[in-house]
């Protein structure tokens, strides 16, 4: 086996092994069974560490394409398909969701992600996070072997208690259940409160994935306008009037995807149809952190009776740390915990205590402070470009991460996602984010991404956006 090494190059050695025997394997290995050099032989042959070698075929282990025999060693395994990994996005196919829209999720360091819904990587406080992980790893090794508890480590909730009563929603920690992330909140309160055929109302636009869930639980799903301060609370009545929905949910602070925040009237007149209607109300609020000044909530004035609560640290902190919660009356608390236990057992108890870590030290505050400067600046250069290149946005946040803006010369916002393609822009279509999925010219963008000049030359192109 002959395998090309060169140690200055920037490509890992591990990575530059891996490769040259996948192609080795993929030439001279068809069938399986075919027995691979010793790490030893391997190591003094190449003039590579042992323990590059080791982790090379441990990678192809992993991957199937190599059988470790103790005692023998390594061997091609049998009836391999393809030594080449398989994007398990690529083999997915939803009928609601774009193949537009997954593109977002695939792992693309120079694609620029201009419709995703997170922060950049470099936004993020690596040291503060960093120090954290080694925090708990050091002084708490229970977080990175043992289950959570049920509801979450009761410390952390007790902080989360402190932090919605910023907001002034009074919840004691058994009213607070820890999930793994905003979208597992939902998960939980769709499959505990709704069965199929029931009928919930979302707003339109909305959060897509929200659709996905509810539609895989084959639940009726009624749209009702966002408008700049809120719901349509005008429409949500006449709706009222011909369906009978058991949830409500909601986005009150700079909504996805219109970056719109909802208003002391408006929070007032959809609480008024909760109890005239009789139908519970969901607050998604995990953008809480990005804003300034807190804002109306439908729980501060509800007191947790016909509102649910959540939040979430993914969007803030990490994605890959998924640590979010809910907040809502202890009886319902209860049966959540059950369906929680059931379903997913625990949340991690090692994202949960990195995350707590950062709360008592401080640093996820200053981390904070931070980013909504930043994305304070951000949102007002990103309006500025819009408006000077002619876009129309649907709303001017006063924080927050998205714009919902569209262009006169386009009539379809999917024509645009693909021409965004051909200059390495991944963007949201915009009926993606209807309930019913028709075609929009309206497109969501995220802010935190506009100052790349990528992002530049294609929203200030007209020519780029040529239908």
């Amino acid at each position: 086996m002959k395998l090309e090494v060169d140690k200055h190059s920037d490509k890992p050695v591990v990575q530059q092994v891996e490769e040259g025997i996948r192609e080795w394997i993929e030439r001279h290995g068809a069938g399986g069974g075919s027995r691979l050099p010793s790490i030893r032989q391997l190591s003094s042959n190449h003039g590579i560490s042992r323990n590059a070698v080791i982790e090379t075929y441990e990678r192809l282990v992993a991957h199937g394409l190599v059988r470790s025999k103790p005692g023998s060693g390594f061997y091609v395994a049998e009836n391999t398909a393809s030594v080449h990994p398989k994007d398990p996005l690529a083999q997915t196919s939803l009928e609601d969701i774009s193949d537009e829209m997954w593109n977002l999720f695939k792992a693309d360091e120079d694609g620029l992600k201009l419709g995703c819904g997170w922060l950049p990587n470099h936004w993020r406080e690596g040291d503060d996070l960093t120090y954290a992980i080694r925090h708990v790893t050091r002084e708490n090794r229970s977080g990175i072997f043992d289950y959570s508890t049920p509801m979450g480590i009761p410390e952390l909730r007790a902080l989360i208690q402190e932090r919605v009563r910023l907001l002034g929603i009074e919840a004691d920690p058994n009213q607070i259940l820890m999930t793994g992330g905003g979208s597992h909140a939902l998960d939980l309160i769709i499959r505990l409160m709704l069965k199929p055929g029931d009928v919930v109302f979302v707003e339109s636009p909305g959060y897509y994935n929200l659709f996905g869930l509810l539609r895989l639980q084959q639940i009726k799903i009624v749209g009702v306008p966002r408008l700049t301060g809120g719901p349509d609370t005008e429409q949500m009545e006449y709706l009222l009037s011909q369906h009978k929905p058991k949830l409500f949910f909601t986005n009150s602070v700079f909504q996805n995807p219109t970056g719109t925040t909802l208003v002391p009237t408006v929070a007032h007149q959809v609480l008024q149809l909760a109890e005239k209607y009789d139908f519970q109300i969901v607050e998604d609020d995990i953008y809480a952190d990005f804003q300034y000044t807190p804002s109306i909530r439908l729980a501060t004035l509800d007191g947790l009776r016909k509102v649910i609560y959540l939040g979430s640290f993914s969007k803030s902190l990490s994605c890959s740390l998924r640590v979010g919660f809910i907040a809502a009356e202890p009886h319902l608390i209860k049966h959540l915990v059950d369906v929680k236990m059931l379903t997913n057992i625990s949340a991690s108890r090692f994202s949960e205590q990195v995350v707590m870590t950062m709360l008592q030290n401080g640093s996820y505050r200053k981390s904070m402070e931070r980013i909504r400067v930043k994305l304070s600046g951000q949102m007002t250069s990103a309006l500025n470009l819009m408006k000077d290149a002619g876009w129309e946005s649907y709303a001017e946040p006063a924080g927050g991460m998205f714009l919902w803006v569209r262009h006169p010369r386009v009539a379809s916002s999917t024509q645009l996602v693909r021409n965004a393609q051909h200059a390495g822009i991944s963007l949201s279509p915009g009926h993606i984010f209807l309930p019913q999925g028709t075609s929009s010219p309206w497109l969501r963008i995220n802010v935190a991404y506009t100052r790349d000049a990528r992002a530049t030359q294609f929203l200030s192109d007209p020519t780029a956006i040529a239908t």
